[in-house]
């Protein structure tokens, strides 16, 4: 061994065991590593960064904001109410659920694609009766095996494409990863749906949230287009049976009613007056086809006439006065049995501030402009916003911004929602450009909470989404363009067309997985050209696969399946294939049987909740313990190891 092996051993060595450690981040602990590998001259200055130039970060990069899109839009929300079996038992919905998982997982970001799940999951599981994590464990596992059936599915598969590139001149392309792990996944998930129900632990929901505002009171207007109208009030409650939703009042003409006639007929023009959960709130929209009301253009002058509009200083006055008798005589609803109820405020400016600030109205409206976000803010003791309305304030004349929503504890209003006053403790749900909300906040003595997934629908870009991340799969699919540069594209295009407002661009980018992908290459090419990888495999080959082509597979598969169920799934990768490819060359076999090896080993991370950031997402909501993983995760891992042999040999024959 040389001093060069040596030093690169002893500092993968210290490398693995921070990682196992758990105390740095991974990016810290890769950081750390690169330097080290730089001090002990093992990499040289010049190229300690070469790695952030590697097609497969850039690639990672593009396609976690292609997948943002995604999310953000509503597209996956759509397809997941479109796919979804509004009847059925427990076990048809939680494998439909966990095989749109999976699909989506192959094409976008998986964790993104279970964090957009993870509510239908846990609505499923409340509908079915049954533990959050009977549904959110089977769901976390399909999104992973999901990723690893083609090229973008995770960043493993990129990282051994672009090895395979290095080795041999050209990488994997989009759907070589598709005949094992498009096995292995579809066993797998048959096995997570059918033995979950009896391998996964029962255990109570712990808070996912670090806060619980309650739910949301909304109203939403029907359009001329809109497929609910002609519906009757019976029929709409029928779509929202599956959601945590239901309709509490509709306004007509500018007059409220509490408890309309199942059979009403609604009407273009109408306002339904809805209830529900905060994350449920995109999906509501969706079901209906609607949107907020303040995302609704206001209607011509004449047909605001026509609904008593013409005169709004007028009406104005009369109707709080009408409201507040009405309010009294409200009956409790079956969410204050809860003791938790709440207040919708829609900010509609009136008729009178549309015309003093039509643009301004009109681009706060339609949400098109590249600024515009949602964040929630809580309205702070002393605050001047405490006993002043929507209307009192002008929040759309004076900060061009839209106050779509309040949740208040305890009690609701049935006042129309402009004109209900504000208290201390309230929870507003703000659209409009952050200057804009931050000077709000800080003028009105408002808090931000935090970042939750609020989403507000949005079906033309929604559509624009879905095209342009098709386009870029299948630039990349047919080989017109590199991967990296069919996404990188993709991104332009998202630019281009604003489906993502250009300051949230880079906010999509999880950067700590960019910079352990860059900071990790120099440190797996380190290992090749110090002969490092050749001195381990050798060692692997000799002592436990004794020269046998086979078991030195299986062993490169069970070894990079178990540093993934603690090491980061792209590390343990960057890690293996150096010496994957060393095995293969000192066995004279087909290098791609050993690198394929490695991507499957580096998905199937099923042991703990750290192995992947999907099992890290479920500990909390479905109220699991470290040790509750292996408990499926354990047979999953063996039956994919059972599995993924075979169909290797098969498909990348020795």
């Amino acid at each position: 061994m040389t001093t060069d092996q040596a030093l690169i051993f002893s500092i993968l060595g210290a490398t693995i065991g921070l990682f196992l450690w758990g105390r740095l981040r991974h990016d810290v602990v890769a950081l750390i590593a690169l330097m080290a590998c730089v001090f002990a001259g093992v990499v040289s200055s010049d190229q300690a960064f070469s790695g952030f130039a590697q097609p497969a970060v850039i690639t990672v990069a593009a396609v976690l904001i292609l997948s943002f899109g995604l999310q953000t839009t509503g597209a996956v929300e759509s397809m997941a109410q479109k796919v979804l079996p509004k009847r059925g038992g427990a076990l048809l919905s939680i494998g439909v659920l966990t095989l749109l998982g999976a699909f989506l997982s192959a094409f976008m970001n998986n964790v993104g694609a279970m964090a957009l799940l993870m509510p239908i999951a846990m609505q499923v599981a409340v509908r079915q009766g049954i533990a959050p994590g009977k549904a959110l464990m089977p769901l976390a596992f399909g999104t992973i095996l999901g990723g690893m059936t083609t090229l973008i599915g995770t960043p493993p598969n990129l990282i051994v494409a672009d090895f395979r590139a290095a080795e041999t001149g050209s990488g994997f392309s989009m759907f070589d990863f598709t005949p094992v792990g498009l096995a292995v996944a579809a066993i797998g998930i048959v096995f997570c749906v059918l033995a979950g129900r009896w391998l996964v632990p029962n255990r109570n929901k712990q808070d996912a949230d670090s806060f619980d505002t309650g739910t949301y009171l909304t109203e939403v207007r029907i359009e001329e287009n809109a497929k609910v109208a002609g519906k009757t009030l019976r029929e709409v409650e029928k779509l929202l049976d599956d959601s945590d939703a239901q309709i509490v009042g509709m306004v007509r003409n500018d007059f409220r009613v509490t408890a309309p006639f199942p059979g009403r007929v609604l009407k273009a023009g109408d306002i339904l007056v809805i209830e529900a959960d905060p994350e449920a709130l995109g999906g509501t929209l969706t079901r209906l086809g609607l949107k907020l009301e303040e995302a609704v253009p206001m209607s011509p002058p004449k047909e605001e006439e026509d609904l008593g509009e013409a005169e709004p200083s007028t009406e104005d006055e009369a109707r709080p006065a009408e409201d507040t008798q009405a309010e009294n005589a409200q009956a409790q609803s079956p969410s204050n049995s809860k003791g938790q109820a709440a207040e919708m405020v829609a900010a509609d400016s009136d008729e009178q501030e549309q015309q003093e600030k039509p643009k301004e109205a009109e681009k706060s409206s339609n949400g098109a402009d590249e600024e515009i976000v949602i964040q929630e803010l809580a309205v702070q003791p002393g605050s001047l916003l405490t006993g002043r309305s929507a209307t009192d304030i002008q929040i759309r004349t004076r900060f061009g911004i839209n106050l779509l929503a309040i949740s208040r504890q305890g009690h609701r209003s049935i006042k129309r929602l402009r004109w209900t006053n504000l208290n201390a403790g309230d929870v507003l749900l703000m659209q409009g450009s952050p200057e804009s909300i931050s000077g709000f906040a800080f003028e009105y003595r408002c808090v931000p909470l935090a970042q939750r997934a609020i989403l507000i629908p949005d079906k033309s870009k929604a559509i624009t989404a879905v095209a342009i991340m098709f386009g870029s799969i299948l630039l990349a699919a047919t080989g017109l363009l590199p991967a990296a540069l069919a996404f990188t594209l993709g991104v332009i295009g998202y630019m281009l067309t604003k489906v993502i407002p250009l300051r949230r661009i880079y906010e999509a980018v999880d950067w700590p997985i960019i910079v352990l992908l860059g900071a990790l290459m120099p440190l797996a090419a380190a290992m090749a050209d110090t002969g490092a990888a050749d001195l381990l495999a050798r060692t692997l080959l000799e002592n436990v696969a004794q020269s046998n082509a086979i078991i030195g597979l299986a062993l490169v598969l069970v070894i990079t399946m178990t540093l993934s169920d603690f090491m980061n799934n792209a590390a343990t990768a960057a890690v293996m294939c150096p010496i994957a490819l060393s095995i293969s060359s000192q066995l004279e076999v087909n290098p791609d049987s050993f690198l394929m090896a490695v991507a499957i080993g580096a998905s199937c991370a099923f042991l703990t909740p750290i192995g992947h950031q999907n099992n890290t997402l479920i500990l909390g909501p479905g109220g699991f313990r470290f040790g509750d993983y292996w408990r499926l995760g354990l047979p999953l891992e063996l039956l994919v190891i059972a599995v993924s042999i075979p169909i290797l040999l098969l498909v990348w024959p020795l």
